[in-house]
């Protein structure tokens, strides 16, 4: 697995093949945003102690940084580097580069569920909102409700998150045939552009502006106080410093521990207030993991790995979610503009339908790797493990060179699933920060799940059946569906093996071809972990407050959710 996760299995995880010059220094510039610091230059002796400590500088914790050091004095921790001046993270054409960049410096971290599904995680200031397709949508009223958060308050966040980095698109033809082709398929009413979670088809927002350029959750930190705000990056956490003193009723967090881009070792600590806390912003997968490593945990699963225990709790790691995806390619009559997700179909049985295109804009797009969908990785799934060699994947890379370039044409309509019901967990590997724990989703273990994944095929085939598609397919009348999932179960690439019956068989196909769309959550889960105010439960000084505490994924996307749950 080493062999082709480190080299081939990471050359993207997404759609598109293209690049172009940045101009991120001089947004940088316009931003007027804090200095960011190097971990390297954090002072080892007589440094400050800080209000707040924020472990991760991602989609929550940025703008959770920028309100808190309006009146306290913060200390923002990110593992990355910045994304400004790096082109494959601000443009919108180069979306698929930063995923297929295995490098140390990449902004992405690439992993492999042992479910067979190839999944990143962000590392780089801004978190996921550097590495998404940047749409934009709130949650559905009831998920604020039953979240038990103070709807008033919900209704201030969002705005100040939108008024600073989102946009509305302007709809692209593969976009506004989907639309058109869902009104016609039944997914309605027609609710136009809106942030909010309405049954039917919309537009939602997006990150990136008129020029495809990515606002990311560090733009919020222009908002912040810079004179009470540090922001450290290559950074890395791998431990919570406790003070566990007799007489104390329970733990309390009083500092972290943290490496920088060097290898060095240093600590940073709280005031000694009652209010000053640790703030755990990690995300679904690196804030449960920081938390075993701190002694959280399972006490078999810190026995395993030598971590003396500060508290015990059974939760940690567990309840983890992947909202499974799963795509059909649509082969068009002439190569069709690059769009990332724009227009939504929200069902009533828990099935959002999006879509993507353009990802083979230029006459040597064939010769790229094309994300999930690289013919080389795809057919590496067909292969026995110990068979799966740098001869086979060159193999499959010369065998490209013949396919027919209308292979490349096209575009794709996913189905993705609410929830979802599934669930699995998350273990250590090993105590180093820097690896990869090991993750398990158990996509369409419940029975619902895969049902919804096969209405979720079906409607693909209602919208593809209309005349807003026909007309724009190759042959001009339209595809078989046969066809269209023959094709597609090669270009959703994942490592599960396919079966014979992948056409005949909806479920098996929803199985064999499921991918990810990055909306993983769990870990950290709320009553179990953390209590309602999102403090760690048995510990002092401590909370967690990113996905890794949501039962579901919030509304289609949760960007918009976790944005402002920071704010």
């Amino acid at each position: 697995m080493d062999l082709i996760s480190r080299r081939v299995v990471f050359k993207a995880l997404v759609f598109l093949c293209f690049i172009r010059s940045s101009q991120g220094r001089d947004h940088f510039t316009k931003l007027n945003l804090p200095p960011f610091l190097k971990a390297s230059r954090f002072p080892t002796f007589q440094h400050e102690a800080y209000d707040y400590i924020i472990v991760g500088g991602g989609t929550a914790g940025c703008p959770l940084a920028s309100t808190l050091s309006q009146k306290f004095k913060v200390l923002l921790l990110e593992r990355g580097g910045s994304p400004y001046g790096n082109r494959n993270i601000t443009l919108l054409e180069n979306f698929h580069i930063c995923l297929a960049d295995v490098s140390p410096e990449s902004p992405a971290q690439g992993f492999i569920s042992t479910d067979g599904v190839i999944n990143a995680r962000a590392k780089v200031l801004g978190g996921g909102t550097c590495i998404n397709a940047g749409f934009y949508s709130r949650a559905k009223p009831s998920f604020v409700q039953q979240a038990g958060w103070d709807a008033d308050l919900v209704n201030q966040s969002y705005p100040w998150v939108e008024e600073r980095i989102v946009h509305w698109p302007k709809v692209a033809p593969w976009q506004a045939a989907l639309r058109d082709g869902l009104l016609e398929a039944g997914v309605s009413p027609y609710n136009g552009y809106t942030y909010d979670h309405l049954y039917g088809t919309k537009v939602g927002g997006t990150i990136f502006d008129e020029t495809g350029y990515r606002h990311t959750a560090a733009d919020l930190l222009a908002a912040a106080n810079p004179n009470n705000l540090r922001v450290l990056l290559y950074a890395s956490v791998n431990k919570i410093v406790f003070n566990t003193k007799q007489g104390h009723r329970k733990p309390r967090a009083i500092g972290v521990q943290f490496k920088d881009e060097n290898g060095r070792h240093h600590q940073a600590f709280l005031r000694e207030e009652r209010g000053s806390e640790i703030i755990v912003s990690a995300g679904a997968i690196g804030s449960p993991q920081l938390l075993l490593l701190s002694g959280i945990g399972p006490r078999n699963e810190l026995k395993k790995h030598n971590i003396s225990v500060t508290i015990r709790n059974e939760h940690v790691g567990k309840g983890m979610s992947d909202n499974p995806m799963n795509s059909i390619f649509v082969p068009m009559k002439s190569p069709t503009k690059q769009s990332l997700i724009e227009t939504v179909g929200i069902t009533d049985a828990g099935v959002f339908i999006e879509a993507s295109s353009g990802f083979s804009q230029t006459d040597d797009s064939i010769h790229c790797h094309h994300g999930i969908m690289s013919a080389e990785i795809g057919q590496l799934s067909t292969i026995p493990p110990k068979k799966r060699s740098f001869n086979a994947i060159q193999k499959y890379v010369d065998n490209k060179y013949s396919l027919p370039k209308e292979v490349f044409d096209g575009g794709f309509i996913l189905e993705k699933i609410d929830g979802p019901l599934s669930t699995g967990n998350l273990v250590l590997v090993d105590t180093d920060v820097d690896s990869n724990p090991s993750v398990t989703f158990n996509y369409f273990q419940h029975p619902k799940d895969l049902s919804r994944c096969v209405y979720g095929i079906k409607t693909i085939e209602k919208i593809l059946k209309t005349n807003h598609f026909t007309n724009l397919t190759a042959n001009g009348a339209g595809y078989p569906m046969e066809t269209l999932l023959n094709m597609s179960i090669s270009a959703n690439i994942n490592l599960i093996p396919k079966h014979t019956n992948d056409t005949t068989s909806l479920e098996q196909f929803c199985r064999d071809t499921v991918t990810t769309i990055w909306h993983y959550h769990g870990g950290c889960h709320v009553g179990k972990v953390v209590d309602q105010q999102y403090r760690v439960i048995g510990i002092s000084g401590l909370r967690v407050v990113d996905g890794s505490t949501l039962f579901r994924s919030p509304g289609t996307n949760p960007q918009a959710t976790v944005l402002m749950m920071g704010r």
